[in-house]
């Protein structure tokens, strides 16, 4: 079993900065790849990144890509998402999840989930 703890969350204004950080404990993270996700109000939750085990491979949704960087530290057993020219359509809670298997973008391929970190973004 993997335990996701998620922090980093907030209010900010549009144009700011945000660092989210996924701490794991249970397992090593080492051999998963980590995701992150997020759910708005009335919404379903969506793919935003992900990042293989060696944190060479790295996949964006469209709507984030060039503004999100995702990166991991397995000696640390943490995963963070650097959030730059936030949006107010990017506030959401926002999960990180665990899988055993490729890079996927969908949600029920992942094993694993955090309770979620919620981020707001003012116009």
């Amino acid at each position: 079993q993997v335990q996701l703890v998620e922090s980093g969350g907030g209010l900010v204004q549009a144009g700011g900065s945000l660092r989210l950080s996924c701490a794991a404990s249970g397992r090593t993270i080492s051999s998963y790849t980590m995701g992150w996700f997020r759910q708005a109000p009335g919404k379903e939750r969506e793919f935003v990144a992900a990042n293989d085990w060696t944190g060479a491979i790295k996949d964006y949704a469209d709507s984030v890509n060039s503004r999100f960087t995702i990166s991991r530290d397995n000696a640390k057993n943490t995963v963070y998402l650097q959030m730059n020219t936030l949006k107010p359509e990017d506030t959401a809670v926002y999960y990180c999840a665990a899988s055993r298997v490729g890079i996927p973008r969908a949600v029920s391929r992942y094993d694993y989930w955090g309770q979620g970190t919620q981020v707001t973004v003012s116009s």
